[in-house]
């Protein structure tokens, strides 16, 4: 039997006629019961003198990153007595730090001198960190001198980029621009001389090359682009600056002047048809057709040309070559030429496409979605037979699917319904096996009885985690993941992104650390998203890579972060909130960004709106209203009122999270008219598809924290996981229901 998370068990009453509504479990990939040293040992093959991934994952003072200054100097202290080397190396790296933002220099000197011999990683840093503590003390020659052997000793490495900045004679910015181009102090340096005279393309140049995603970049490139004497090479540099930062217009005119390549026809060409050059945007895609038949991106184009005729017929030709040549767009053709035929009225041409679909191209999204909306259609026909065929395949066939633990969930509820308990069982454990970081795994688990919840409990349950700790990045060098790790995040970004040359076109590696980069800097809206588009990747190398990454802890625990855990927890426990709720729900509000706002000015990490901020502060009585982009007067605001609506569905999370969402009004008319016998049916009808897949997603946010976090959770579905549960063969995998038109 499993040990229950609850730290007590208390009895609720469960109002609307809700009591029968399920939760469920989790599952962790299976390699998860390695450590995280241990993987990576796999991954990268120590040289020699370098420090192994092992040893650096593996620290007393690495877990003291996440704490205040305040709370880790004790133990700080102790560990810069440790046996350990390293962890006294970084204990006396980290001390010093937080000494030298206490005004304390002296105190930080003892701790750094004669350290750069001993931690080789950081030794330039050392040094500048002890001309920092001499400057504070009024020694400037002292300083002056430190940063003088910073150049000599080290010229290639990032921190002289730091030191020829802070020495600032125009001499050493010279050379910062000339041998350190990609270091962020070198692009302040930029933008000071571009105040002084604007006219300098060179400078532009690198700006737009090196700091394309920086504050203020479009408005350098619009300067650059009255250049006249930009080569080809220059202006495929501005196309790719205006495309990232979505000036598709702008994009399109520079891709125009740029190397001639199918990529930047493409892009050209997509540029024009986001701009509604209709006229322009066809010719330069048959430039592409007639150029590049063979590419990718040719496939796309067809596509796109199909979409810009005038006429449903015409289109037909570009979808047949796409079906033809081009198989890894040939499912978007299918549909598209099924539609079109939809529309003539032909319906046997309709049907033939689609079946040519599910024949030849069963892989692909189009066909899982497909298939979907069909067993969906037979379902609510009470068809639960062929709406079990028609689901089923979808997580064999199209496991990538984002439909594919959905399919394989309602499979099992229609086969429950058809009496096959046996089938369903098998089911429910083929989901959670296979899709573990989805929200139907967390459903099926909940029926197959792991105890991880349920709606009518899970706001009382306080699961145990982890101790939490940075996770090691999977590409730079050891000098910045040294920093990085300690906590160094201005040193650690500086460092990053002097050494990251291949920034437009990142490995899977250098993407997932560029994302852990821009968490380090506060930026988690970001560095959600560029870590969770590395599923995207197309290529099969690629593919590869991000299998292996995300067959592991690290990954998923960079996809769902914990900032303002402190806060949480204490907000959560007064308000008597599974913290992991919370964290749940202000992932999907927020993405943890603190000064956010939606168009309907909710703000904040939970997204409070003003009004319901002031509402709140007068029936506590506070004093003044919190300020909602404060995390701590924002936590209090949004967890009071997640807590309120708690209480007004009888501590039923399900009601409460769609209540936050949607209001308390939609929710009671919701369970007037839709079906409350079953909760998965409940939540399929929700009317408003924003609430659906908010609470799906919250939902499945609060799995994902429980499954990495909680040690107890953790263990126990990579156990279960390693079954490796199989589907019956009931269903042969290339066998497919005809279609139904």
């Amino acid at each position: 039997m499993l040990k229950k998370l609850q730290t007590k068990h208390i009895s609720l009453m469960v109002g609307a006629g809700l009591s029968a509504f399920l939760a469920g479990a989790m599952f962790s990939a299976p390699e998860i019961g390695k450590s995280v040293g241990q993987w990576l040992q796999q991954l990268t093959n120590s040289q020699a003198g370098r420090l192994s991934d092992a040893e650096k994952i593996s620290s007393a003072v690495l877990p003291l990153v996440l704490q205040s200054p305040q709370e880790r100097a004790t133990k700080l202290e102790s560990l810069t007595k440790s046996s350990s080397s390293l962890d006294r190396n970084r204990a006396r790296y980290l001390l010093a730090s937080d000494l030298i933002k206490g005004k304390q220099a002296q105190e930080a000197l003892q701790l750094l001198r004669g350290l750069e011999n001993d931690y080789r990683a950081l030794a330039p840093y050392i040094l500048l960190k002890q001309a920092q503590a001499q400057q504070m003390l009024g020694e400037e020659a002292k300083a002056s001198d430190l940063r003088q052997a910073v150049l000599k000793k080290y010229p290639q490495e990032a921190a002289t980029g730091k030191a020829l900045y802070l020495i600032g004679a125009k001499q050493y910015q010279d050379r910062a621009i000339a041998e350190f181009p990609s270091h962020p102090l070198t692009w302040e340096i930029i933008r000071q001389r571009l105040q002084n005279n604007p006219n300098q393309p060179e400078l532009l140049l690198i700006l737009a090359k090196h700091a394309y995603d920086q504050p203020g970049i479009v408005g350098f490139l619009n300067r650059l682009i009255q250049e006249p004497t930009l080569k080809p090479e220059d202006w495929k540099i501005i196309a790719k600056g205006y495309w990232l930062n979505r000036q598709f217009g702008k994009a399109s005119t520079a891709y125009g002047k740029a190397p001639r390549t199918a990529k930047n026809l493409y892009r050209q060409g997509r540029g024009l048809q986001i701009s509604r050059e209709r006229e322009k945007a066809i010719a330069v895609y048959n430039q592409l057709v007639e150029s590049f038949p063979e590419a990718s991106q040719t496939g796309r184009a067809l596509l796109n040309l199909a979409q810009l005729t005038k006429t449903r017929k015409e289109a037909i030709p570009y979808l047949d070559q796409v079906i033809s040549k081009y198989p890894e767009q040939a499912g978007k053709a299918l549909v598209k030429k099924a539609q079109i035929f939809r529309a003539l009225n032909n319906k046997q041409a309709e049907a033939e496409a689609l079946q040519l679909l599910l024949d030849k191209h069963g892989g692909t999204k189009e066909a899982a979605e497909y298939r979907w909306k069909t067993a969906k259609a037979k379902a609510k026909a009470k068809d639960y037979k062929a709406a079990w065929k028609w689901a089923k395949p979808v997580t064999t066939n199209n496991p990538n699917s984002i439909l594919a633990p959905r399919a394989g969930f309602w499979a099992g509820k229609w086969a429950t319904k058809l009496g096959n308990q046996a089938e369903a069982k098998q089911i429910y454990e083929y989901v959670v096996s296979n899709f573990p970081q989805s929200y139907y795994a967390w459903r099926s688990a909940g029926i197959l009885g792991l105890n991880v919840g349920n709606f009518n409990n899970v706001r009382q349950m306080n699961p145990a985690i982890i101790e939490l700790q940075r996770p090691l990045p999977t590409a730079g060098s050891d000098t910045f993941k040294e920093l990085y790790l300690l906590g160094q995040d201005w040193d650690a970004w500086l460092q990053w992104e002097t050494e990251f040359r291949n920034s437009i076109e990142p490995t899977v590696a250098e993407e997932f650390t560029e994302g852990l980069v821009k968490f380090a800097r506060g930026k988690h809206l970001k560095g959600i998203s560029t870590i969770a588009k590395l599923e995207d990747r197309t290529t099969p190398e690629e593919q590869a890579e991000y299998q292996t990454l995300s067959k592991n802890i690290i990954y998923w625990q960079a996809r769902y972060p914990f900032p303002y855990f402190d806060l949480i927890q204490s907000w959560s426990g007064k308000r008597q909130l599974n913290p992991l709720l919370v964290t749940a729900l202000m992932r999907q509000e927020s993405r943890f960004e603190p000064k956010i706002k939606s168009t309907a000015k909710a703000t904040g990490l939970m997204q409070v709106l003003p009004s319901t901020a002031k509402w709140i502060a007068e029936k506590e009585k506070l004093d003044k209203t919190p300020n909602l982009e404060d995390p701590d007067g924002n936590i209090l605001l949004g967890t009071w009122y997640l807590d309120h609506t708690h209480k007004q569905y009888g501590d039923n999370s399900l009601l409460a999270i769609a209540s936050y969402n949607a209001g308390p009004g939609n929710v009671a008319k919701w369970l007037k008219t839709l079906p409350t016998k079953d909760t998965d049916e409940f939540v399929e009808a929700i009317p408003f598809d924003e609430t659906k897949n908010y609470v799906r997603q919250v939902f499945g946010n609060y799995w994902n924290y429980l499954r990495l976090y909680n040690p107890e959770i953790s263990q126990i579905v990579a156990q279960y996981s390693q079954k490796q549960p199989q589907l019956s063969s009931k269903i042969p995998e290339t066998q497919n229901p005809k279609s139904p038109i």
